[in-house]
């Protein structure tokens, strides 16, 4: 088998799928738990302000969502044809909700009436909150594994999407999407916003840390090949220790008004979520619950070895392009929010 630097060719790809969805969650993460918390800002200077926190750079954090799927297409397409058509709905509610969102920021100040900025209000935030939520779902469902059969196809009923676990995580990832918003919301305002938003931050990394310690509870008792890994190779324990601690430093960076160091450390810890998922899994994409043999793995599920090698290639040039221009809007536009005419 091909490889690059002593790693095979779908390891590569599984990497960097794994970094691209990483990416995602972080960037477009704090926009969505942003969105999430809109229909707490009473007032209409609040509301603008918060919309503009993340108006310059929530549609460029969506590219990473695009360049995700778009690499799962092209790496492994019998993940992405199983998955889809396992969790259409899901999938399409998901879609629906991306542009209700995109909608609702772009036209809620085209017109000054108070009901149709309510109405974008409410579309906002909701599509926000169940994004957030689909996203969970979906990864809940992957954590737990799928009725897959013989063919590597979905055998399963079309409302197996719907679990405990599934809702557990899906409830777990909005807390934390609402956590690390809250976060990025205290740098970019001030004044009696700033302080609400600090006490909703307070409750939000209380609602995190419970559901967190639930979903691992429940993960550790009902989904016990999770930890197969980490039982086989215990120094992989360090991971889950060091998300534990960095967990316990966003409370103490937070009391202490030292945000961006919370918000560093809100990015690390999705970060290291997203890395015990992966380790969870590899080479696993996708486990069958009906016989392990039917497992979706890196290497059945894989394009072939060119197609893999010449995308490698291709992902090598244009993944450091959009990391710089990522960093340089964000570069661009640091600092608090200020209002002017041509803001939302």
């Amino acid at each position: 088998m091909a490889s690059f630097l002593g790693i095979d060719y779908p390891t590569w790809w599984f990497l960097l799928v794994g970094g691209v969805f990483t990416g995602y969650a972080i960037l477009d993460g704090f926009d969505l738990g942003a969105g999430a918390w809109h229909l707490f800002f009473k007032k209409e200077s609040s509301r603008r302000i918060a919309l503009n926190a993340i108006g310059p750079v929530w549609d460029g954090n969506e590219v990473w969502l695009v360049i995700g799927g778009g690499a799962l297409f092209a790496g492994f397409p019998v993940v992405y044809a199983t998955l889809f058509s396992a969790m259409y709905i899901p999938f399409m509610l998901f879609l629906a909700f991306l542009i209700f969102r995109a909608v609702s920021i772009e036209f809620r100040s085209k017109e000054n009436m108070a009901w149709w900025r309510k109405l974008w209000d409410v579309s906002y935030s909701i599509s926000s909150i169940l994004l957030a939520v689909l996203l969970g779902v979906v990864l809940g469902n992957v954590l737990q594994g799928m009725a897959i059969g013989p063919d590597l196809e979905f055998t399963g009923h079309w409302l197996d999407f719907i679990n405990p676990y599934s809702v557990l995580v899906g409830a777990t990832t909005l807390a934390l999407f609402m956590m690390h918003g809250a976060i990025y919301l205290t740098m970019k305002t001030e004044g009696r916003l700033f302080v609400k938003i600090t006490l909703l931050l307070r409750r939000s990394i209380v609602a995190f840390i419970i559901l967190f310690l639930l979903t691992s509870l429940y993960t550790l008792l009902w989904i016990p090949h999770q930890t197969d890994h980490f039982e086989q190779y215990p120094a992989l324990l360090l991971i889950p220790v060091s998300a534990f601690v960095i967990i316990g430093f966003i409370p103490w960076f937070a009391r202490r008004k030292h945000y961006w160091k919370a918000f560093l450390f809100s990015s690390l810890t999705v970060s290291l979520l997203m890395i015990m998922v992966a380790f969870a899994l590899f080479p696993v994409l996708v486990a069958s619950t009906s016989d392990a043999a039917y497992n979706i793995t890196v290497y059945n599920a894989a394009s072939s070895e060119k197609s893999l090698g010449i995308m490698l290639l291709i992902a090598a040039i244009g993944a450091p392009l959009v990391a710089s221009y990522t960093f340089f809007v964000y570069r661009t536009f640091r600092g608090k929010v200020q209002l002017d005419e041509t803001s939302y």
